[in-house]
């Protein structure tokens, strides 16, 4: 699959500038493969699949905020995972059921659970105000209102991985339910022992840079929790885990590393109990499922140096990987180069650095990349970039959010391109800046 991905990969950038969606007009765009997207999704489903054990494969919405790509996921048979009222709106908008919605955040206001509930979709409380919330929210509902799961976010503060800020189950981590603080375990089995209706049980430690021991520990805790409140209830009052996502990505090439495979196959040598049939199992992954099949094609505007060093500057840099350039040691790139045609250059690598149109000096993709030498007119693609990178705009200099496609490949290597999402206009920029209000005064 690996070299099949690399070749579709390259006959849609080609194609990609001979058709025009990418060049002067559009100095940039995101592409997605479609058939990867499809890979991707199967190697989930067959990673998890075990006889008598109930799977439900969410997607994390905040990894591609894309209504078409997140009607594509609902096709290949995965739900979403939301985090806010405009994921839960996309996700509704994509014709996600409520029986495969997910949501989760730190901070939902009463409004927001009370659409959740009423929608009968998943809610997992992050703490313990927000359980007693929802319990005066569910004695205030009508009677015969959907009744969807409810569990709680327990954070077993095994750790962090090589990223602090993508750790989630350190000692100190702002999500879920602290197992190991003072008194924070009795609690938890005293709300589960006082609600007989909260039926599912929630962790995550995190995702890029958590290695998958780590992960697997996480999710031992909350089974074993599980089994604590199951047996106090003398029943199968949890009667589903949500291990949440997190699976690393390597972005040092087209391999997947470690797969979804790895990490099932781990969970069921290490907790075995998990795939007996007893629990149902919830996953909320991103960015593994996304990162392999998207690529940021932009083109180089000028091919200049400075202190000896060759620098290409392209339209694409902290607006769409924002990450790279802000901590490029823990979120580096792939960087093609690519000739003004869209192919592959070749030639003797040189040292250089690809630089973004931001108007800051850190604006770099790549820093000292040797690289076939870019000109001015050619292209860069940006290697692994189909979650956040193109979905999670970042304004600067009132950049415009570029357009999105899809694409297939087709027998005989002809590539169908969709749009996804259009550029945004100078319009909807300007709108969006508030350009329709008055300039305020300096007195009424």
């Amino acid at each position: 699959m690996t070299d099949e991905l690399g070749i579709r990969r390259a006959l849609a950038l080609r194609a990609a500038v001979e058709q025009g969606l990418a060049g002067e007009a559009e100095p940039v765009v995101g592409l997605l493969d479609v058939a990867g997207i499809a890979e991707s999704a199967r190697a989930l489903h067959a990673a998890f699949a075990t006889p008598g054990v109930a799977v439900t494969h969410t997607f994390a919405v905040k990894a591609a905020s894309l209504v078409p790509v997140l009607g594509l996921l609902a096709e290949c048979g995965l739900g979403a995972e939301v985090a806010s009222p405009g994921e839960l709106a996309l996700a509704r908008a994509a014709g996600v059921p409520a029986e495969r919605t997910v949501l989760d955040s730190p901070a939902k206001t009463v409004a927001e659970l009370r659409e959740a509930l009423a929608l009968g979709i998943a809610v997992n409380a992050d703490n313990p105000e927000e359980l007693a919330r929802i319990d005066r929210l569910r004695a205030a509902a009508p009677a015969g209102s959907p009744a969807g799961p409810v569990g709680l976010r327990v954070n077993p503060q095994v750790g962090g991985g090589s990223i602090g800020a993508m750790s989630t189950a350190t000692a100190s981590s702002k999500f879920g339910v602290a197992l190991r603080d003072p008194g924070a375990l009795e609690w938890v089995l005293d709300a589960y022992a006082r609600r007989p209706w909260l039926n599912r049980l929630h962790t995550h430690t995190g995702s890029q840079g958590v290695p998958l021991e780590l992960m697997v520990a996480g999710v031992r805790a909350a089974y074993e929790l599980a089994e604590r409140i199951n047996a106090a209830a003398g029943r199968q009052q949890v009667d589903a885990l949500d291990i949440g996502g997190g699976l690393p990505v390597n972005f040092g090439s087209d391999e997947t590393a470690p797969s979804f495979a790895d990490y099932a196959d781990l969970l069921r040598a290490q907790i075995p109990g998990l795939f007996d049939g007893r629990y149902g199992i919830v996953t909320e992954f991103g960015r593994s499922l996304l990162a392999k099949n998207g690529t940021v094609l932009a083109r180089v505007e000028y091919a200049k140096s400075a202190g000896g060093r060759p620098i290409a500057v392209t339209h694409a840099g902290a607006q769409v990987a924002t990450r790279t350039v802000f901590v490029p040691d823990s979120w580096p790139i792939r960087v093609l180069a690519l000739d003004a045609e869209g192919a592959e250059k070749r030639g003797e690598p040189v040292v250089q650095d690809v630089a973004g149109p931001c108007c800051f000096a850190g604006d770099l993709v790549a820093k000292g990349r040797a690289l076939p030498l870019l000109a001015s007119g050619d292209h860069v693609a940006l290697l692994d970039t189909g979650a956040y990178y193109f979905s999670n705009h970042f304004a600067y200099n009132s950049l415009p959010r570029p357009a999105v496609y899809g694409y297939r490949v087709r027998e005989g290597g002809a590539v169908a391109f969709s749009q996804v999402r259009a550029a945004q206009s100078e319009e909807e920029l300007l709108a969006e800046s508030g350009a329709g209000f008055p300039a305020l005064r300096l007195e009424p």
